[in-house]
């Protein structure tokens, strides 16, 4: 398929990323500033949380495009910038506009204020490359067009490994393709720290759905047919429900979790209930049907 995240960004990026020395800061920096926002990393290789800072300054400027430089100064090797500048702890980040220092902080803060404190240097923005990428992937998978999506999902993790939103676009896409065990595996590789992310918890409840839904569809006669002669077999509803929604017929499945909550709240542990939360989670807070099925259950309960 046509390369989305080309060779040539990658190289873009580096020339707008450069160390700086005491010999080379005037032209680096100051001077460099007069054309376009220059951002000054003040760190060093001892630093821990300059370690966890700068991959994520770096990643900024490169989405910003060109729209601000980033000059990195270890102050071990260039302390007389550091004395000059008064840095009394790092990392500091400083950013020089006119040849001179406007705005800065200090100490490794989150990713959203780095991208603030570029958006105010930067002005407006637009979608950087990957960013355009997720966009194309989500509208291909929701089209259907799942190799479409895969590919262009694995093209991203090739440039950024650990971009939860791809890892779990592509574990989708498994899911989707009724490949389970490698959408367990990329789901494995998530870090921990990202095990939490909505795209993540919506498709490992998608997996799970879509392996009660392949184990059930088989008996998707049946289930009907026990519910026919015997209204009250919870267990037949409860599993044609999750057949239903593995088959991709969201609404019947949801109809019939609901029906058992309404006749049968308190049927083994408020199955129905759990289960229906966890269709909530599979299809995302946003869909609509999640919307109108929450509305729908709330009614049930407090009725």
């Amino acid at each position: 398929m046509e390369q989305l995240i080309g060779a040539g960004a990658s190289q873009g990026g580096a020339d707008l990323i450069k160390n700086s020395t005491t010999a080379t800061f005037m032209e680096d920096v100051v001077d460099a500033s007069q054309e376009v926002p220059v951002i000054v990393d003040f760190w060093a290789p001892w630093c821990g949380p300059c370690k966890q800072l700068g991959p994520l300054l770096e990643k900024a400027v490169r989405d910003a495009r060109g729209a601000v430089r980033m000059v990195k100064v270890n102050i071990d090797e260039s302390p007389e910038i550091a004395q000059q500048m008064r840095i009394q702890s790092i990392p500091a980040v400083y950013a020089f506009k006119g040849g001179r220092p406007v705005d800065g902080f200090v100490g490794a803060v989150p990713e959203s204020q780095i991208k603030q404190f570029i958006a105010k240097l930067a002005g407006p923005v637009g979608p950087s490359p990957i960013e355009e990428a997720l966009v194309m992937a989500k509208e291909a998978l929701a089209e259907g067009a799942v190799p479409e999506a895969q590919g262009i999902y694995a093209q991203i993790l090739e440039h950024e490994p650990d971009n939860v939103e791809a890892m779990a676009g592509l574990a989708k896409c498994a899911v989707e393709s009724q490949e389970f065990d490698k959408a367990r595996q990329i789901l494995d590789q998530v870090p921990a720290q990202s095990a939490s992310h909505a795209d993540i918890v919506a498709v490992r409840a998608s997996l799970d759905l879509a392996e009660a839904g392949a184990k059930a569809s088989g008996a998707l006669g049946e289930l009907k047919a026990r519910l026919e002669s015997d209204p009250k077999d919870h267990q037949a509803r409860f599993d044609l429900a999750s057949a239903l929604f593995g088959a991709g017929d969201r609404e019947g499945a949801i109809d019939e979790l609901l029906t058992l909550v309404k006749n049968a709240r308190e049927w083994n542990e408020q199955a129905g209930r759990k289960q229906l939360l966890k269709f909530f989670e599979a299809m995302g807070p946003a869909d609509p049907l999640t919307l109108t099925s929450r509305r729908r259950l709330s009614s049930v309960l407090f009725s």
